[in-house]
């Protein structure tokens, strides 16, 4: 006779309750912008009460802040890792660079523009949106720095080189979703960052397919 008694429910620690909040935020900003990321929305996602959400985040601007340095951060980790072992610094700044052009890019292309908007009314995620425009900028120094130090770069500021190369990254990303650029604008943040790290013409396009 099959046994009628309810199915126990797992209790999640508060971390791994948080951390499913956070990840639910970013996705909905990633794919629907921050502002759908509001209390009940995320709670409507995960199919639990709005109050459950604000027991974690009281503010839903501090949600909306969390949610986009999730989503920034993530994708910096995915477009350059940290760990550079395996590879050359050119050849890391040349898969960088590949993986942030294209449609794969265009979503956090336009969360960035989406959050760089919304930070000047909205003080908690303004101040994230830079947090996270060091991060990036600071990764991207890092490589630079180590590649000059190899010998492979030559820039005389490892974060003025950084800038140079994510500024234009920033202006590229205005045309997320748009019809494709002519081949000699797409890729002008390779122009700049050959350009700027002293490497030949060609130096940071990604290998042929074989």
């Amino acid at each position: 006779m099959p046994s009628s008694a309810p199915r126990k429910r797992i209790r999640k620690s508060p971390e791994d309750r948080r951390a499913e909040i956070v990840a639910a935020s970013a996705a909905v900003a990633l794919a629907e912008g921050l502002e759908c990321v509001t209390l009940r929305r995320i709670a409507e996602e995960l199919g639990v009460r709005p109050g459950l959400i604000s027991h974690y985040f009281p503010s839903a601007e501090n949600l909306v802040a969390e949610a986009f340095g999730s989503a920034a951060g993530g994708e910096l980790d995915t477009l350059l890792p940290a760990d550079r072992s395996g590879a050359s610094p050119p050849e890391h700044l040349a898969a960088f660079l590949a993986r942030t052009s294209g449609p794969a890019y265009d979503a956090v292309s336009l969360l960035w523009i989406n959050a760089r908007h919304l930070g000047r009314y909205r003080p908690v995620l303004g101040e994230r949106v830079a947090a996270q425009e060091a991060a990036w900028r600071g990764r991207l120094a890092d490589l630079v720095r180590t590649g000059t130090g190899s010998g492979d770069f030559r820039a005389g500021d490892p974060v003025i080189a950084a800038t140079q190369i994510l500024v234009v990254l920033d202006g590229l990303s205005a045309n997320a979703g748009m019809p494709e650029l002519p081949a000699v604008v797409a890729r002008m943040a390779v122009t700049t960052a050959e350009q700027a790290l002293g490497l030949p013409h060609g130096a940071l396009d990604p290998p042929a397919a074989g």
